[in-house]
């Protein structure tokens, strides 16, 4: 079948993010906009020829049509077979799964994660190599440089192929495979956690309550819960996905579940209960009258994953993204295993995890994992709490109050400002960073003294690699600390992010509200930065 090479112009707007390439659908709507960012990706590889491509996605509008165009650019392009998700689907958990299963060259992982869907929502595409984790800088550079200059793309003139049926199909000189985008991820799993012992804990009249929030965890959560580990129908509400997640936003924060958190807070409610992502990718965990801070829930897995299967032997180290809390960091001191803080975003983690320095890692914005798979995987940090509570015996109010007895808690919050006019967020960030040389020695309310100011930046102790100006950090001599930074899962605007952080000894007071505890923060660092004055902002969008 003949190659047809057409004509194209660059679009000034494909750099990727910390998550790829994000916009609005209408945006990858426009004429060649998605075939230009494909092929240059493939454009940036070397060796595509004859190899492996993953392709799936969570399901949101414009993933079928997507799919499509990315395997007739990969037949084109030299591909010798590509492996796609049943419908579609494949979680972004799931799709790091198979990448490193079938020894791909990399994958195509089409969402834009936990952003609301639909025609008018968001729609991504993100690239991950054959460790199974998101590209490097390097590479995803590479790719912004070349869609800068790109001049024509690779395709051929095919039928759409039928994402509903198992089993291959053809295309060009390419075979298509359709997979079951459970059955592999879910055997993993059950190579890591004891099911035995999590069937025998809902035997026991155990109650658990998980909201798929209509994203593409709702198929494998069906089939884990409630097939493999004897969960009552009805464990999973909210399991079938959905092009518009229902017309929902799927973001599991206490925003967006709300009704769950408020469920899990009476004595009619369930024992536990979780939420995961539109990819799959992060999740929520709430016990009875106990919401987990995903800075503490990294922490506690942590210090009890060596009562799962698949860490008996004991983690080699721990790593968290700057922002994330120092919970986890007295965890690793304890265990006698490594620490590291890294910039926001999962690739930064893959070195580490390839390196056999880390084996848990985790970040503020609800996603955890392990040296599994080489992305964040909301499911598995529910089954490891699951498996942790088979063990233990104990309610997840009684583990996280038992945690900050043996390590101290860290008061811990985020303030998100959504959609803030970009110029503003900008210079908002600038001028806070002009400040942080004056800053060190400076008292504010309540005694609070600065003890270093400066902005993040990450030398990887692996491959040598630098990355400079990854937020602001302002710590005080307590330990408590201020973070500022800018978000890039954002479609619209910019998204500020502020980070609040103070700790209390293992022998204080762990039982004060988190905002009340975090007050003189709050002032502090609008104090510092005039967040309010300078949005129009009275409150941040989201509390979490």
């Amino acid at each position: 079948m003949t190659v047809k090479t057409i004509k194209t112009t660059p679009y000034s707007d494909q750099k990727p993010g910390t998550s790829g390439l994000r916009k609005r659908v209408s945006v990858f709507r426009q004429p060649n906009y998605v075939e230009n960012f494909i092929q240059s990706i493939f454009d940036s590889l070397e060796g595509v020829e004859g190899r492996t491509l993953v392709i799936g996605g969570d399901g949101r509008f414009y993933n079928d049509v997507a799919i499509q165009k990315a395997i007739r650019i990969a037949a084109a392009n030299g591909f010798g077979r590509a492996l796609v998700g049943r419908g579609g689907l494949l979680s972004t958990p799931a799709a790091s799964h198979l990448i490193r299963h079938n020894r791909a060259l990399g994958g195509l992982v089409l969402s834009a994660s936990h952003n609301p869907g639909g025609p008018e929502g968001d729609f991504g595409i993100k690239y991950n190599v054959g460790n199974g984790g998101p590209a490097p800088e390097k590479i995803t550079e590479a790719v912004f440089a070349r869609s800068q200059a790109i001049d024509s793309y690779k395709t051929l003139d095919t039928p759409d192929i039928d994402l509903h049926s198992l089993g291959a199909q053809q295309v060009g000189a390419m075979v298509v495979e359709v997979v079951d985008p459970v059955a592999d991820y879910a055997a993993l799993m059950q190579t890591l956690f004891d099911f035995d012992a999590i069937r025998g804990l809902f035997a026991s009249g155990f109650r658990m309550t998980f909201d798929a929030m209509h994203a593409v965890t709702g198929p494998y959560a069906h089939a884990i819960f409630e097939d493999l580990l004897g969960a009552p129908r009805g464990t999973v509400v909210n399991g079938v996905p959905s092009p518009t997640f229902n017309d929902g936003h799927p973001d599991p924060n206490l925003v967006y579940c709300k009704e769950m958190h408020d469920l899990l807070m009476t004595p009619e409610g369930p024992d536990f209960g979780a939420a995961s992502d539109g990819d799959g990718d992060r999740n929520l965990i709430i016990g009875r009258n106990r919401f987990v801070t995903p800075s503490d829930s990294l922490a506690i897995l942590a210090a009890n994953a060596h009562l799962a299967p698949g860490y008996k032997d004991g983690i080699a180290g721990i790593a968290r993204s700057m922002p994330t809390s120092a919970a986890a960091d007295r965890v690793a001191e304890k265990l006698g295993v490594e620490l590291h803080e890294t910039p926001t975003g999962w690739k930064f983690f893959g070195n580490l995890l390839d390196a056999g320095r880390v084996t848990i890692c985790g970040e503020e914005s609800a996603g955890t994992g392990s040296n599994h798979v080489r992305e964040k995987d909301g499911l598995w940090a529910v089954l490891l709490w699951l498996n942790i509570l088979a063990v233990r015996r104990q309610g997840v109010d009684e583990i996280v109050r038992d945690h900050w007895r043996t390590y101290g808690r860290n008061y811990y919050t985020r303030h998100d400002y959504e959609e803030v006019e970009t110029e503003v967020a900008n210079r908002l960030v600038e001028d806070l960073r002009a400040r942080l040389p004056a800053l060190p020695g400076s008292v504010f309310e309540d005694d609070m003294q600065v003890a270093y100011a400066d902005d993040f930046a990450y030398h990887d102790p692996v491959d040598g690699s630098s990355s400079a100006r990854q937020g602001i950090r302002i710590g005080f001599v307590d330990g408590s600390r201020i973070v500022l930074r800018l978000s890039g899962t954002g479609t619209v605007g910019a998204t500020l992010r502020l980070y609040l952080e103070r700790y209390e000894a293992a022998d204080g007071r762990h039982d004060l509200d988190t905002q009340l505890a975090l007050g003189s923060l709050v002032e502090i660092a609008e104090t510092l930065a005039g967040i309010r004055a300078r949005t129009g902002r009275d409150a941040p969008s989201v509390i979490t």
